[in-house]
Parts: C-alpha cells; sequence; structure tokens
C-alpha cells in the first residue's frame, strides 16, 4: 500500500509499504480523510526539532474500523468511523504522576515521534478509539482533534463567562480556542491580519475582530475592554512578536496561554511579569477536550466546510503541502482524501 512520507526538509514521496496487522490490543483502521497540521509543515520546513526522517505524518484522523484484535473488547465492532488519540504517554514521569498525560516526557505522537496515518490502513490501540455520534461526518471527525488544542488552550486558562479572551491567530487551533471560550460564554476577541480568517473566527465565536495589518491593535483591545486589556491572552501563532504582543497586552494579573511555539529567540520586557503578576501558561495537546468538541460539532455549531481550504487525493498531497508552505495565508485546513 502507498504512505505519504516526508523524507528530508522540503521533499516527500509516495513509498510502498507492508499493509499493517493489528495485535491483540489493536484495531486495523481504513484511512478516510487526514487533516495537515502545522506541525506538519514544521516538519515539512525542516523546523520541527522533534522529528526524525523519514516519517509518515498525519495525526488527524478519520477512519473505520475494519478488523480488530483478539483482546478487544466487544463493543468495539467493525464497520465503524472513529478518531484517534494520537499521543502515547509513559504512566510514570512528573506530568504522568500529576494526571497531566498531554504533556508525557516521552510522548509519542503519531507523524511527529513515530509515523502517522498518512497511508491507506493503520493500527491504533483500541483504548485510543473515539467513537462519534453516527450523524457526524467524516469531515467533522477529521477536525476534532485540532480543535481540541484550542479548547484545551482555553481550560489552561481556566476561561470564564466574565471574561474577554483575546485569541492571536485564526489557523484551525486558533479558531479552536475561539470556539472553545465563546462555547464557555467568554467575550472572544479575535486577532490575525487575514479579513479572510477573521471572518471565520466570527462564525466561530468571536465577538469581536481585529485586523493587526490595519488596526492598532493596542488602542482597540483597549477600547473593548475598558482600558484594562484582556483578561486572557491565547497565542495560537508562534513567532516572537505575538509572544511579546500577549505579554504587551493581557490585563493586569491576567492569564496568557502560550500554544503557537516560536522558532526563533523571544525577548521579553520582562518587568510585565512582575508589575501585572501575570500567569504565564503553556499548551500541549489535549487531556480530555475531544467529548466537548464533539457536542460542538454535532450542534452544527462551527463553519466547517469553510474552514476546510483544499481536500486531495493521497497522489496530490505533497503537493499540497508544499503549496501551504509556499503561502500559508491561504489556507486555513487541507484534508487529504484516502478514499479518492
Amino acid at each position: 500500500m502507498d504512505a505519504l512520507y516526508i523524507t528530508e526538509p522540503g521533499q516527500t514521496a509516495l513509498r510502498s509499504i507492508d499493509e499493517p496487522r493489528p495485535g491483540p490490543n489493536e484495531v486495523l483502521l481504513k484511512t478516510r480523510l487526514i487533516g495537515f497540521c502545522g506541525t506538519d509543515l514544521s516538519t515539512f520546513r525542516g523546523k520541527n526539532p522533534l522529528v526524525n526522517y523519514p516519517r509518515i505524518p498525519g495525526h488527524e484522523i478519520a477512519a473505520t474500523i475494519l478488523e480488530t484484535g483478539s483482546d478487544v473488547p466487544s463493543n468495539v465492532s467493525s464497520g465503524v468511523n472513529v478518531t484517534v488519540y494520537p499521543n502515547t504517554c509513559c504512566g510514570v514521569c512528573a506530568s504522568c504522576r500529576r494526571g497531566r498525560l498531554n504533556a508525557c516526557k516521552f510522548n509519542q505522537t503519531m507523524g511527529v515521534q513515530r509515523d502517522g496515518a498518512l497511508a491507506r490502513y493503520f493500527v491504533a490501540q483500541w483504548d485510543k478509539i473515539v467513537k462519534p455520534p453516527d450523524s457526524m461526518s467524516l469531515r467533522e471527525l477529521a477536525l476534532v482533534e485540532p480543535l481540541a488544542v484550542g479548547f484545551h488552550a482555553v481550560a489552561r486558562g481556566r476561561v470564564a463567562v466574565e471574561d474577554a479572551v483575546a485569541v492571536i491567530g485564526c489557523g484551525m487551533v486558533g479558531l479552536g480556542a475561539i470556539a472553545g471560550a465563546a462555547a464557555r460564554g467568554a467575550a472572544v476577541i479575535a486577532i490575525d491580519l487575514d479579513d479572510t480568517k477573521l471572518d471565520l473566527a466570527k462564525r466561530a465565536g468571536a465577538r469581536y475582530v481585529v485586523n493587526s495589518r490595519s488596526m492598532n491593535v493596542h488602542q482597540t483591545l483597549e477600547q473593548l475592554t475598558n482600558g484594562f486589556g484582556p483578561d486572557v491572552v491565547i497565542e495560537a501563532v508562534g513567532t516572537p512578536d505575538t509572544y511579546r504582543l500577549a505579554v504587551d497586552e493581557v490585563a493586569h494579573t491576567g492569564r496568557v496561554v502560550y500554544i503557537g511555539w516560536a522558532k526563533d529567540a523571544v525577548n521579553f520586557e520582562t518587568k510585565h511579569f512582575v508589575h501585572k503578576e501575570l500567569d504565564i501558561l503553556g499548551s500541549r495537546n489535549y487531556l480530555n477536550e475531544f467529548p466537548a468538541v464533539i457536542e460542538m460539532l454535532s450542534k452544527k455549531a462551527f463553519p466547517v466546510e469553510e474552514t476546510i481550504s483544499r481536500t486531495v487525493p493521497l497522489k496530490e498531497a505533497g503537493t499540497a503541502l508544499q503549496a501551504w508552505c509556499d503561502n500559508p495565508q491561504a489556507f486555513t485546513k487541507i484534508l487529504v482524501d484516502l478514499d479518492a
């Protein structure tokens, strides 16, 4: 069967690999749709320090169970559409002992530290399988994982109904943070430099939008928050400028949540950390956010079709990844259709 490999920075190839067989506690899955993630783009650009080459990407998954191993519970049956938790945890490191399995020191994420699902078939542990309501489409299912990253950032920021929440970056993960904060009743302010993405942000639940290219971000945030600044700022871009912007604009005693991973060193005006007495929080992956995302998607409360910028067959996946690399602002989500 064919699988897409990122063979080295800037290079992809389709390679033939053996079809997998499920072990006793595993299920064999037919890949239906895979979303390209920002992590995949970083791997393609050679800026992901966690990956070794060659690597099969793919951890934003919509799949169908084909076969179950001998020790898989009987309520896990073939023919069912599912998504997959793509991460592992060791159970013994400091993070795991605290119950924060999402930040396991020895985590192995599909498509990063181990091969992902961008092949015709793959296997997964049965307890990593998540079955949605029958009414969910495959396209919705493929968005659960990236949206859950944003939902987890909202949880890390302890977002509440009385909060003003600024989300910097309206890519897929940022849209998840917007939807998650809006679901908690917060007043969400979306910040991006692209009006098309800001329109998506409004449809995902943003109450206000700020175009950082054409508007003065500081003045606008002050106007929207009565001069105090946002109670929570969620950074979902990963550049030195947006890292500093989050600290500069958050209210005194506010919370800053970083999802984006700045690839270059960041110089902070550290007096803000102390003078404002800020909570500076990292946010990695997700814990139990999949059910909340599935519930939100089941209510048709998210602009799924408008979010999907392009859908391509497996043979065009490498070309689509190159196009995203060349013009990142032109895409929100690229899906690879393994049925095409």
